[in-house]
C-alpha cells in the first residue's frame, strides 16, 4: 500500500533545506559582506541538491548516512554564512532541518492529493508547470511565514549564546520529530504508523509541524528566561549602586568626623614634650585612620563594590583582608553569577575568620589572576579549627544545618555552569578555596562585569 504513492523527490528536499537554512541565516548577523554572502548562498543550493541526489543512489541501508551528510552540509552552510559560535550554528541547523522537513512534506502532501505521481515531461508541460507553481507557492509562502514567525524569537544581530543543555534538547526534539514522522515509511505495523498512503503523508506533516512548534516554544522559553535574568541583573546593579552610594556617604561622614577630631590630635601631639609619647600618638593616629579609604579599584565595577563592602565588614570584625584582584580577568562572567560567587565565598571566609580568638590571626586573602587559558580565583582564610567535608564540600559549622550550607553548593553549581572546577581544602590552619574557570576564546561574548 505504501508503495502506491511516490515520496518527495530528492531535489525538492535539497531545495527545502537550502530555503530553511536561508531563513535562519537572514535572522543572524552575517560573517561576510553582502557579495561574498550572495556567492556562498548561490553555491550552497546546488551543493545541497547534489548531496540529496547522490544519497538517492545509495542502498536503503545507507539512508541515514545520506541524511547525516545533508545535515553536515547544512551545518557548514549556516556556520560559514553567520557570525555565530559552533554551538549556535548547530542549534540553528537543527531548527532549519525541522523547518525544511515540514515545508517539503506539506507541499508534497498537497501535490499527491491532486496528482499522485512524480511530475515529469511525459505527463505534459501542464503537469510540470502546475508542479513548479505549487512548489514555488508552498516553499515561498512557507519560508516567508516561518521567517516572520521566527523573527519574533530572534533579535536581529544578537548572538544566541546557546547553552549545551539547550542544544541537546533541540537535537532531541529534531531527532524524535524525524524518526516519528518517517516511521510509517519503515514500519507500518506500529500503533503510530499509518497504512493508508495519504494518512502517511498527513502524519508526517503533522509530526513535523509539532516538532517546529516545540522548537519555537523552546526558543520562546529561552527568551523569557533571558529577559528574567536581564531584569534581575538590572535590579542587582541598582542594588550595588545603592550600596556604593551608602558606603561613600559613610566614608564621607567618617572623614568629616576625623577631620574635626584631627585638630585635637595635632594639638595634643604638639603639646607633648616626650618624643616617645609623640611617636605613640602618631602610631595611634595612623591606626585609627587604617582602612577608612576602603574603595577598591580592580577593573570590574561589580568586584569594586563587593570587595569594598566586604572590606568594610572586615574592618568592623577586626579582620585583615588583602586583595590582589584583576577584575578584567572575570569580565566574561555575568553579573548575577559573579556577585553570587564572590559574595558567598567571601562571606563564608569572614564568618570563619571572625570566630578566630586571636585578632592578629584573623586574616583573609582574595586573589584573581589569569594563568594560561584559565582564570584562577583564590580565597584563603586562617582557620585553626576542624573542617568536616561532605562530598567535597565543607559542612557548615552553624547549628541549623538544614537551613545553611547552600552557599558552597551554589558556588559549585555556578562554577560547573562556567565549565570550571572548584576545590575546598584545609591545610596548615588555612582554609582554601580554589576556582579554575576557562577563559572564553577570542570573539566569544559574555556580559561584562
Amino acid at each position: 500500500m505504501i508503495e502506491l504513492l511516490p515520496d518527495i523527490p530528492r531535489w525538492y528536499t535539497g531545495l527545502a533545506e537550502w530555503g530553511a537554512s536561508l531563513v535562519y541565516i537572514l535572522l543572524m548577523r552575517r560573517r561576510f559582506a553582502r557579495p561574498r554572502t550572495i556567492l556562498l548562498v548561490s553555491a550552497a543550493l546546488p551543493a545541497l541538491i547534489g548531496i540529496q541526489l547522490a544519497a538517492d543512489l545509495l542502498p536503503i541501508g545507507l539512508w541515514m548516512l545520506g541524511m547525516a551528510a545533508s545535515m553536515a552540509a547544512m551545518l557548514g552552510f549556516v556556520a560559514l554564512a553567520c557570525d555565530v559560535s559552533a554551538r549556535d550554528a548547530g542549534y540553528l541547523t537543527v531548527r532549519a532541518f525541522v523547518l525544511a522537513e515540514l515545508v517539503a512534506s506539506f507541499e508534497w502532501q498537497l501535490w499527491v492529493h491532486w496528482m499522485p505521481e512524480v511530475p515529469s515531461l511525459a505527463q505534459g508541460m501542464g503537469s510540470v508547470a502546475a508542479a513548479l507553481g505549487l512548489l514555488v507557492a508552498c516553499y515561498g509562502v512557507g519560508f516567508v511565514v516561518a521567517f516572520r514567525i521566527e523573527r519574533r524569537n530572534f533579535a536581529s544581530g544578537e548572538r544566541l549564546n546557546v547553552s549545551r543543555p539547550a542544544l541537546v534538547s533541540a537535537v532531541a526534539i529534531a531527532v524524535a520529530t524525524f524518526l516519528v514522522s518517517n516511521l510509517s515509511f519503515a514500519v507500518s505495523s506500529t500503533p503510530f504508523s499509518g497504512s493508508n498512503p495519504l494518512d502517511i503523508f498527513y502524519i508526517r506533516t503533522l509530526v513535523d509541524l509539532a516538532g517546529f512548534v516545540a522548537l519555537y516554544t523552546q526558543q520562546g522559553h529561552r527568551n523569557e528566561t533571558q529577559r528574567a535574568m536581564e531584569l534581575a541583573e538590572t535590579e542587582l546593579v541598582m542594588q550595588l549602586q545603592h550600596e556604593q552610594y551608602l558606603q561613600s556617604k559613610r566614608n564621607i561622614d567618617e572623614l568629616n568626623r576625623m577631620h574635626h577630631d584631627l585638630r585635637y590630635y595635632v594639638q595634643a601631639i604638639r603639646a607633648e614634650e616626650s618624643a616617645e609619647r609623640r611617636s605613640e600618638y602618631l602610631t595611634e593616629l595612623e591606626s585609627s585612620m587604617r582602612g577608612y579609604e576602603s574603595e577598591i579599584k580592580t577593573g570590574s565595577r561589580v568586584l569594586d563594590v563587593i570587595l569594598s563592602a566586604k572590606m568594610e565588614k572586615c574592618l568592623q570584625e577586626d579582620i585583615s583582608m588583602t586583595n590582589v584582584v584583576d577584575g578584567r580577568a572575570v569580565a566574561f562572567i555575568d553579573l548575577p553569577r559573579l556577585s553570587a560567587l564572590f559574595g558567598n565565598a567571601i562571606d563564608n571566609a569572614i564568618e570563619a575568620a571572625r570566630q578566630v580568638d586571636d585578632v592578629d590571626k584573623r586574616i583573609l586573602k582574595v586573589s584573581v589572576f589569569t594563568q594560561g587559558g584559565f582564570v584562577m580565583i583564590r580565597i584563603d582564610n586562617y582557620w585553626d579549627g576542624d573542617v568536616e567535608f561532605v562530598r567535597g564540600l565543607p559542612r557548615t559549622t552553624k547549628a541549623d544545618r538544614e537551613r545553611h550550607g547552600y552557599g558552597t553548593q551554589s558556588m559549585r553549581r555556578i562554577v560547573e555552569e562556567l565549565d570550571g572546577s572548584i576545590t575546598f581544602r584545609h591545610e596548615d590552619d588555612w582554609f582554601q578555596v580554589r576556582i579554575l574557570v576557562p577563559r572564553p576564546v577570542e570573539g566569544a561574548t559574555g556580559a561584562p562585569a
